[in-house]
């Protein structure tokens, strides 16, 4: 494999606009021209926002950062991916990126490694692994959001995701065609039922169910009654608990310890507040040894944050989302601090997505063991997975 991360262009144009994402939210999209190749980038953003998280400002706001002092700064200049981001980071000259903006910044920094790969001819997930010093790739994990909640339905459901995970299967086809026939199972279940079969945000069903148990219990039946067992497929929640209202932590932690004996549970998602490093360190002494705590808005993509996990022991697998940390280079910095720990990495989508695959090439590239990109069923969503079966074949 060639080896692409000291690759410098020098940028002839940059240009932004706003476009709808999947909520039909304004956010931002980026074009960056080299003299023989263009990048671009559609920037996500996220209905589940951790405090911690690096600042998106107004998308119109975003585009005219870009279109104004972004481009003079760039324009007529040479860049690697590392001088380039760091540039943007030091022009904006908050420790947040809240004046252009994580979104301006992150949509320059990919359009940036898109017109990169390009230029190169590589595809985009080889250059992200030339970065990352990764040069064996693999397909990672996905994990289906199947049933909706939290901030992305307003059903009454707690917890925000709750996803399946085919690890029973060979190919990301076959995984992809398992979780589309278990969404077909758990339709008919709620039609049997008479919930509502409305889709949350990132394409699951949002039915308003009489509570967590009951909402697990469905996960069950869209297994078994498909016809699969539980050693095939696992269940992986996304509780979210900074965004439950008078969470008793008590009472979650001992349902916790009661979900993971009844069920084939895979991951326990930010099962406590964002800054309870103590409480998850405790929930991962209790469980970790089979079951991944997940570090979301606990840990947003920041390596130093990451850092404080591993003092505390708080977790041992990160979701890894490029926008909550707002450049190429940082996120290969989280990902690489994460797997420095032997933990997992989880690339993961937004509630307001694009049509852009970009986290698939960031799961392959940076040797992501999971992603979550939704449900099966939207084409925001299907396009990471379409990408991810596109990659399979590259590597076969």
């Amino acid at each position: 494999m060639r080896w692409y991360s000291d690759f410098v262009s020098k940028i002839q144009a940059l240009t932004a606009r706003e476009v709808p994402d999947s909520r039909g939210k304004p956010t931002i999209e980026v074009h960056l021209a080299f003299r023989g190749a263009l990048g671009t980038d559609d920037v996500p953003s996220g209905a589940s926002v951790g405090g911690h998280e690096d600042k998106a400002i107004d998308a119109g706001a975003a585009v005219a950062a870009v279109n104004g002092e972004i481009s003079a700064a760039l324009v007529g200049k040479e860049f690697n991916q590392q001088s380039l981001d760091d540039f943007l980071i030091q022009l904006d000259g908050t420790p947040d990126k809240s004046v252009l903006g994580a979104n301006a910044i992150l949509g320059v920094s990919i359009a940036f490694a898109r017109a990169a790969a390009a230029e190169q001819k590589v595809e985009l997930y080889e250059y992200l692994g030339s970065l990352a010093g990764v040069t064996k790739f693999s397909i990672p994990e996905p994990m289906f959001n199947v049933l909706n909640g939290g901030k992305h339905a307003h059903n009454g459901l707690d917890i925000q995701e709750c996803m399946l995970v085919p690890v029973g299967f060979a190919t990301i086809s076959e995984k992809v065609a398992v979780a589309a026939a278990c969404v077909a199972t758990l339709k008919k279940i709620l039609e049997e039922k008479a919930y509502g079969t409305e889709m949350g945000d990132e394409g699951g069903f949002a039915p308003a169910v009489g509570g967590n148990d009951e909402a697990l219990e469905l996960l069950m039946a869209s297994i078994t009654g498909g016809g699969y067992t539980t050693e095939q497929i696992k269940i992986a929640l996304d509780v979210a608990a900074s965004s439950i209202p008078n969470l008793d932590k008590e009472r979650m932690f001992d349902w916790y310890l009661a979900i993971a004996k009844k069920y084939p549970l895979l991951s326990i998602e930010d099962p406590f507040g964002e800054d309870d490093f103590d409480t998850f360190a405790d929930l991962h002494e209790a469980l970790g040894e089979r079951v991944c705590i997940v570090g979301d808005d606990l840990t947003v993509t920041n390596a130093g944050r990451i850092a404080l996990a591993a003092q505390k022991k708080a977790v041992n697998a990160v979701i890894i989302k490029p926008n909550q940390v707002g450049s190429v280079s940082e996120t290969i910095a989280a990902v690489a601090a994460v797997h420095a720990q032997g933990w997992a990495a989880i690339a993961s989508h937004r509630s307001g997505e694009t049509m852009d695959p970009f986290i698939a090439d960031v799961a392959v590239g940076l040797g992501c063991e999971y992603i979550k990109a939704g449900a099966p069923t939207r084409p925001e969503r299907m396009v990471k997975y379409d990408r991810l079966i596109e990659i399979s074949k590259m590597l076969s």
